[in-house]
């Protein structure tokens, strides 16, 4: 009589076959709802964010009712990204009353993770006309102007509006890559006087 050998395993049934499936596929739903949860909550691409810190007219000149000066503008851009955002498609646009007196590209540059970069601008507006009153005067912009003290007007002014807008990609996990952009616009008073900046409203 033949005896049992005691080593002898029988082969797995369908029953664990597919008790295994389930727990695999359990496991592999777990480990994707972990990695979106992360990828949502840390490594989401963010938007940079740029704050204008000023705006300067280095050269000015009017005369025959048109202006032409040399526009500067100073931003600092954050990149909030726990990546590396190369920016490449950056430009700096300038407008008077609706149309475009100036235009600038920004050279492409790299702002590592959670770091800020300073960027700055300068170029030369060629002369435009600007609007007449039925007085003769620039037209004013705004509510009037004064030294805080007597009253003094400093004189009539002009409004500009600034655009800067900055785009590119960051590459999350050195695998995805995502594109990113952010725009800043100001509105800028200008004496006409001198070409002094009044204020500005980002």
């Amino acid at each position: 009589m033949a005896k049992s050998n005691p080593h002898y395993k029988k082969p797995p049934t369908g029953r664990t076959n597919l008790a295994s499936c389930i727990v695999a596929t359990i496991f592999l739903i777990f480990i994707i709802i972990i990695t979106l949860i992360v990828y949502f909550t840390i490594f989401k691409p963010k938007n940079p964010n740029i704050t204008v810190a000023a705006v300067q007219l280095p050269a000015f000149s009017a005369a025959n009712s048109t202006v032409n000066f040399t526009f500067s503008q100073y931003a600092a851009v954050t990149n909030p990204n726990r990546a590396v955002f190369s920016h490449y498609d950056s430009s700096l646009q300038l407008l008077y009353a609706g149309n475009q007196v100036g235009f600038m590209f920004i050279p492409a540059g790299k702002i590592t993770a959670g770091r800020t970069e300073y960027m700055a601008a300068t170029f030369s507006v060629q002369s435009f006309p600007i609007s007449i009153s039925s007085a003769g005067q620039p037209e004013s912009v705004g509510p009037t102007v004064t030294d805080g003290l007597s009253g003094f007007r400093v004189g009539p002014s002009m409004e500009v509006e600034s655009r800067l807008e900055v785009g590119g990609r960051v590459r999350v996990l050195g695998i995805f890559t995502h594109h990113v952009e952010a725009r800043a616009e100001c509105r800028v008073a200008i004496s006409v006087a001198d070409g002094s900046v009044l204020g500005f409203h980002c």
